[in-house]
């Protein structure tokens, strides 16, 4: 961290204002949202955002790298083995480790078939080590709906016993998943983006544009060979974030021809479009079937998640249900 505001290139104003608030450290700055510092240090929205972007700028690790050079490493992120687990074998198995760190993943489906629900898993999935599955960090969930669905995840949170009995249980009893995922609400598309140091996963949702996204990191690894996976979800356009690494848009879907998906979904394709599906490396697809399955007291609307397109996937499915541990695989 800085030691003193005045290594930042930062207007006397600014520094002044951060004195007066006694926001001592870059660490203070990024843990707050912009509404936050604004209300706290009496600043403009253009000078807190100019705050938040050299104190951002401040913990990046290296300098951003040109587009040839990451074209040029496409292959190598593919196979560099790191993969982020969903929490169920099954999944992992349909997707050959998880989701592969390197690249956009979509997930793409109808309005609640359980795209946030896999968010959410996916928020604490992260934050366990590499040997299990995780990635060692935590998320950032950027949302745009009126309320964050913070019962849900602690709901998550308490079964993640039970979801994950592959790990052992002195391993889940020491992660604080709560401390981990932050919240970001943005009012609107141009809010202004969250900024986050570079070791900082995210996650955004915005069901009121219908697309939300979710970015998740590893410190450790946060290099120009090896970057952080990003996950999104939703049904609408929405700012991209900018960590690397494994990223899921999630978004709804709205009829169409079956040119964009095949014939398995003649009728919808992802809200989003060509103009996101041209940064897309993998897309799945999550529907509802008519059918309802049992696990002890628990009764769930049978889903199908389904490989559209991948480099490295064959397009096959794996049934599905949303229990209250998480959305794991259905054998059938």
């Amino acid at each position: 961290m800085m030691s003193s505001w005045r290594q930042l290139e930062l207007h006397p104003r600014i520094i002044s204002a951060l004195g007066r608030a006694d926001v001592k450290s870059v660490r203070d700055v990024l843990c707050m949202s912009g509404p936050d510092l604004q209300r706290l240090t009496s600043l403009s929205a253009s000078d807190v955002q100019q705050l938040l972007t050299s104190a951002s700028l401040a913990c990046r690790r290296q300098g951003p790298l040109p587009a040839l050079v990451l074209h040029q490493r496409e292959g190598h992120t593919l196979e560099s083995g790191f993969r982020l687990s969903t929490g169920c074998p099954l999944l992992d198995r349909l997707l050959r480790g998880g989701l592969p760190v390197g690249g956009v993943t979509e997930l793409a489906g109808e309005s609640g078939v359980g795209k946030t629900q896999l968010a959410l898993q996916l928020c604490l999935s992260v934050q366990y080590p590499i040997q299990h599955g995780g990635l060692n960090s935590g998320a950032v969930f950027v949302c745009t709906e009126d309320t964050f669905p913070s019962r849900r995840l602690q709901q998550l949170i308490t079964e993640q016993s039970c979801l994950r009995s592959d790990v052992p249980s002195h391993v889940t009893s020491s992660l604080h998943f709560s401390d981990h995922v932050y919240v970001e609400h943005a009012a609107d598309l141009v809010g202004g983006p969250v900024s986050l140091s570079p070791c900082t996963p995210i996650t955004c949702l915005s069901p009121v544009t219908h697309c939300y996204c979710l970015s998740l990191g590893i410190s450790s690894l946060m290099s120009d060979t090896s970057r952080a996976p990003l996950a999104c979800s939703g049904s609408g356009p929405v700012c991209g974030c900018g960590l690397g690494g494994v990223s899921i848009q999630v978004t709804d879907i709205f009829s169409s021809s079956e040119e964009y998906l095949g014939p398995s979904y003649s009728t919808v394709c992802p809200a989003l479009g060509l103009a996101w599906a041209n940064q897309v490396m993998v897309r799945l697809m999550m529907r509802r079937l008519h059918m309802t399955v049992t696990k002890g007291d628990q009764d769930s609307s049978l889903r199908r998640l389904e490989v559209v397109f991948a480099p490295h996937l064959a397009r096959t499915g794996q049934d599905a249900a949303v229990w209250k541990e998480g959305v794991q695989g259905v054998e059938t």
